[in-house]
């Protein structure tokens, strides 16, 4: 092994001086204020855990809080750095320069893989030449896992999302011993905060979360953009993140977009695309079961951070005296709904031609849970006729209203209702399992 590549596996392996020390070291790296996430790694010979998501949402503190209970040698590659991009460009030779430091029962971490070229054929080809090793890989755009890493990773790898903190992560540092009424209170503050600042890790303990939340769409958002991806507009780039997160909940109009930004429609396009593949926002299609006349083919747009959104439009004024507290609420709904479901579940909304509309339907296989959004207090459990028009059509296993005050179980037309508060959500969706 040459010493340039020896000298920066030490640097971010200090525990292969220290090999006792690794647990120890290992967990002095995480955050002070650590909040336990819902993913958990599953360590399996010949096989990778992929972990993705927006940077700055945790995915190597999540493994290195599992490795540091881990009692088998750990040896973290760092793809940003030239040593290691260079050994990618052969799993083969990969294996042979670091058999100096691998042992059989090392967990080999790849982090930040989208530096690599082609980072889904390196991951297979250790898979495949070390059918016991096991590995984890972190990435912060989807572009490294997209068709091509899928065809070559069937079978030989799990692909974990890892977004910002949700209501059930932060709520799980509450005290365990607080009067319902009290604990309620707290968990409706809780997402008052989640909607105005969202949950990005590093702004959710900070005393002035906007500066940082500033700084992640000007270094994480805007910057890992423009370095990844032929970006030849950047201010075309920054007005159609901002027509986005100010029409939240919306139909997309690419060609108004586009116009607004000087941009042609195929460019337009081509943008949001980067957006959505970098985790920042995603697009919504319509949910089309043809037992109405429905909207077949226009997205909404959602961020996947009510906090990085309002960083880009809207600003971080209290919830309270707000113009969007519905979109606001909307999107935040949006958000616990992706960090709960599962990778091949399907997220859509429904509309009907005459403007009927249900805000969320969920597809898992071949059953469904519709939800509607009402960020305002319901003063009694009453459905409208576009909820009830939907659940006619198609008897979902459960119609949620998801809303701030209410908890009341009725029907429709046969099918469960539950009105049910943001922290609840997962009652609503109980039924997607069978």
């Amino acid at each position: 092994m040459d010493n340039a590549l020896l000298t920066t596996l030490r640097v971010h392996n200090p525990w292969l001086d220290r090999p006792a020390e690794q647990a120890a070291l290992l967990r002095a790296s995480l955050p002070r204020r650590f909040v336990p996430r819902v993913h958990r790694l599953e360590l399996r010979p010949g096989r990778a855990e992929l972990v993705v998501g927006p940077r700055q949402a945790g995915k190597s503190t999540l493994i290195r809080a599992a490795l540091a209970d881990q009692a088998d040698p750990v040896l973290v590659l760092h793809a940003e750095e030239p040593r290691i991009r260079e050994l990618s460009e052969s799993p083969a030779v990969a294996l042979d320069r670091l058999s100096g430091v691998l042992t059989p029962s090392t967990i080999l971490v790849l982090e930040e893989i989208q530096n690599l070229p082609d980072a889904s054929l390196f991951i297979k080809g250790i898979v495949d030449l070390d059918s016991k090793r096991r590995i984890v890989a972190t990435g912060s755009s989807s572009f490294a896992f997209q068709a091509r890493t899928r065809e070559s990773l069937t079978g030989r790898a799990r692909r974990i999302l890892l977004l910002p903190f949700s209501l059930a992560e932060v709520a799980a540092l509450e005290p365990k011993d607080l009067a319902p009424a009290v604990r309620e209170a707290r968990l409706l503050e809780l997402w008052s905060r989640l909607l105005v600042h969202g949950g990005y890790p590093e702004s959710w303990f900070e005393t002035d979360p906007e500066i940082t939340l500033r700084y992640l769409v000007e270094a994480f958002v805007l910057k890992d953009a423009s370095d990844l991806h032929t970006i030849e507009r950047p201010s075309a780039f920054r007005k159609l993140l901002e027509l986005a997160a100010a029409d939240i909940g919306n139909l997309v109009n690419l060609s108004e977009w586009a116009a607004v930004a000087q941009a042609s429609r195929a460019t337009a396009a081509r943008y949001l695309d980067i957006a959505e593949q970098a985790h920042v926002l995603r697009l919504v299609p319509p949910f089309v079961g043809g037992r109405r006349a429905e909207v077949t083919s226009a997205s909404k747009v959602y961020f996947l951070d009510n906090g990085l959104r309002n960083a880009v439009f809207g600003g971080f004024s209290p919830w309270a005296g707000r113009t969007d507290r519905g979109p606001l609420w909307e999107n935040s709904t949006y958000c616990e709904l992706i960090k709960r479901l599962q990778l091949l579940d399907e997220v859509r909304y429904w509309r009907s031609k005459n403007g009927a509309e249900v805000d969320f339907v969920v597809r898992r296989r071949d059953r469904l849970v519709a939800i509607e959004v009402k960020a305002g207090e319901l003063p009694r459990p009453k459905l409208n006729r576009a909820s009830r028009s939907f659940i006619a059509a198609y008897a979902p296993a459960c119609f949620g209203v998801v809303n701030s005050r209410l908890r009341e179980d009725s029907t429709a037309h046969g099918a469960p209702v539950l009105f049910r508060r943001p922290w609840e959500i997962d009652e609503i969706l109980a039924p997607l399992d069978g």
